[in-house]
Formats: structure tokens, sequence, C-alpha cells
């Protein structure tokens, strides 16, 4: 499963104030710590980034690919902060990944810059009408997103399907829905799609000490389901992957498997 370390977004303070200040170090630690936690990826979340956009996704990237050998997610709103963003990009490491597009006609630029640089991309089964209500409907975004990529020259195998996770303090049936949708998106195309989520959702609003606990046991169940990929904190989860791996014959079992 791909693993996508999350910390790097603009929601935090510490991540916040070091790109206002251009201080490359607190970034570089933070994808140093991820990339030895046992991430494949490190996402760059510079949200929408109004304001000097471009320098800002090109400035992270860069910085995060001068400490680790990973490819990023890219994760912004602004469709010229995206392409700066992937013109930078040191692919050695891998393709890097578009966060994200859905059904908003706004964010259909986000195929094209998919098409153009060859890197695959998030898919969100959101609707025109809002938050979809159950797997069925999110199935039937899922359809349209797949039939909106093809019209942009991409492939099926080019899409991340998410679900879109819902914070279960005040959406507690959405998570049931998640699971079930991360099931049935694998039977829309052969080879099965990709999904992926933001794990951390789930727990939003939750207090700290419970959050952890949240996350590892749906992270659980939808490996189970058949879950391609997550950005999560690593470091919180890759016990619990390794475990799972472990049980359901992925890897071999070994006294040490936690230390592998």
């Amino acid at each position: 499963m791909l693993i996508i370390g999350e910390r790097l977004s603009i929601i935090s303070k510490k991540v916040r104030e070091a790109i206002q200040k251009k201080d490359k170090e607190p970034i570089k630690q933070i994808a140093i710590e991820q990339w030895r936690a046992g991430a494949h990826m490190i996402e760059a979340n510079i949200g929408p980034a109004e304001e000097n956009g471009e320098e800002l996704m090109q400035w992270m990237v860069t910085t995060i690919q001068e400490a680790v050998p990973l490819p990023v997610s890219l994760d912004t709103t602004n469709p010229s902060a995206m392409e700066a963003g992937l013109k930078i990009h040191n692919n050695q490491w891998g393709k890097p990944l578009i966060n994200s597009t859905s059904l908003d006609p706004e964010r259909f630029i986000m195929f094209e810059l998919a098409a153009k640089y060859n890197a695959p991309i998030i898919a969100l089964t959101v609707g025109k009408g809002g938050l979809p209500r159950d797997a069925e409907e999110r199935v039937e975004i899922a359809l349209q997103l797949i039939e909106k990529a093809t019209e942009y020259g991409l492939s099926p195998e080019d899409l991340y399907l998410d679900p879109l996770v819902l914070q279960i303090s005040t959406s507690q049936n959405q998570a049931k829905e998640v699971l079930r949708a991360i099931k049935l998106f694998q039977e829309l195309n052969d080879p099965p799609m990709k999904t992926i989520v933001g794990l951390s959702n789930l727990s939003n609003g939750c207090p700290k000490e419970i959050k952890p606990i949240l996350n590892k046991h749906f992270l659980s169940l939808l490996i189970y389901e058949g879950l391609s990929a997550a950005i999560v904190n690593p470091s919180e989860v890759m016990e619990t992957i390794k475990t799972i791996n472990v049980i359901m014959g992925k890897t071999l079992y070994a006294h040490s498997y936690l230390q592998i």
C-alpha cells in the first residue's frame, strides 16, 4: 500500500511559520521523519495559495526533495501553483501525485495537468449536489469521474478514487459507507481501480487521545477492503500496517517483523 506522509500541511502552525520565514530546516526535518517512519511519498499541502502560489509550491517541492529521495503529492486548489510544482518535481524517485480533482468544472484543469505531465491524480467522489449520501452515490460519482478522465486522455489506472472520509463525531454512519465504497470502487475496472483516503479526516474534532485509536482501527478495516493508498502520519500507523500485512499473509512472519 502506498503511504503518503501528511504532516507537511499549511494547517500546521510549525509548517506555516516555516513557510512564512522560508526556513527549510523544519520542512526537511518533518520530511525526513516521515521517510524514516516508512512513507513512500510526501504530501506538500499549501492550501489555496492565492498569493505567490507558484513560488511557494516550487519552494516546498524542492525543499522536500533536497531532504528525501521520494516523490511528492501536490495538494493545492491553485492550478498555476500545481503546474509550477509539476514542472520542478524530480521524477527520478517516482511520479508526482496531483491532489485533487472532482466533478466541479473548475477542477477539470487538474485532469489537463495530469495528462500533460503524465501524473496520477486523486479524484474526490464529490458531486455537484454536495457530499455523497452513501456508497452507491459515491460509485455513481466515481463512474462520472472515470468518464471525465478519459475525455482528457487519462486511463482508469491514472486515477486514485477518494470516497471522502468524514468526521465520525458528526457523520458516524458515513464510516461504513466509505468502507463499502472502497470495495465497490475496485469492481469498476479490470485491473481494479486504485483507492485512497485522507485517514485523519475521520478523527477531526475528536479528543487528542482518541484520534490515533480511531485512525488505526479504521485503517485496518480499509486495508481489509482493499485500500490502495492513504494520506497519513506514518509514525502512527506503520505498526498497524505491518501487522495487517503479516496476518493477511502479504509478508512472511518473523519475530522481528515490526523492525523490518
